[in-house]
């Protein structure tokens, strides 16, 4: 009798336990469409309220269009709001049409995506780097494994290689600094 007990009381409270976790809900009939949305990562995110990152203000920039769209082609618009720090050398709008008739059109073949990223990633550094903190003759390496070299022009304009520096902006992972030219690694 008492082995009937023992064995009688776990089996009840399995039962309620069973009982209690109810039927599961009802797999959706074959046929019947399902929606799954892919995600977007971090650059699908609005944020009005914080500071704009490097990305955000290359899109807030009407003269950064088709830096803009270069960085979509090639999807590094979550590249961009990562946390950093990192500098951006964002060339012009101006700088892109004046390199050779072609050059941009055909960089934005398929076929020539890994160029146009390496170009890209010739524009990022690591860190912080105010254009006005470098000094003459200062090499620094790049995303892309290169180096570009800043220099003082006499009237004290800051160049990035042959690019002049047209201002700065700081962004919530780093600083978008403004040159007339696109670099092209060498």
């Amino acid at each position: 009798m008492k082995t009937t007990t023992c064995l009688m009381r776990p089996t009840a409270i399995l039962g309620l336990l069973l009982m209690a976790c109810g039927n599961p809900a009802p797999a959706p009939e074959q046929g019947t469409p399902t929606t799954s949305t892919p995600s977007a990562g971090q650059s699908a995110v609005s944020d009005d309220l914080s500071e704009r990152n490097v990305l955000q203000v290359a899109i807030g920039s009407p003269d950064h269009k088709t830096l803009v769209a270069a960085v979509q082609h090639v999807k590094y618009e979550d590249v961009l709001v990562n946390a950093g720090p990192f500098t951006v050398y964002a060339p012009t709008d101006a700088a892109f049409n004046a390199l050779p008739a072609g050059t941009l059109d055909d960089l934005l073949k398929p076929e020539n995506k890994a160029k146009l990223q390496d170009i890209l990633e010739y524009h990022v550094a690591l860190g912080v780097l105010p254009p006005e903190k470098m000094s003459d003759g200062r090499s620094v390496g790049m995303a892309n494994g290169g180096n570009v070299k800043f220099g003082k022009t006499g009237d004290g304009a800051v160049m990035i290689n042959d690019a002049k520096v047209l201002g700065s902006v700081p962004a919530s992972n780093g600083l978008v600094v403004v040159i007339d030219k696109v670099l092209l690694p060498q």
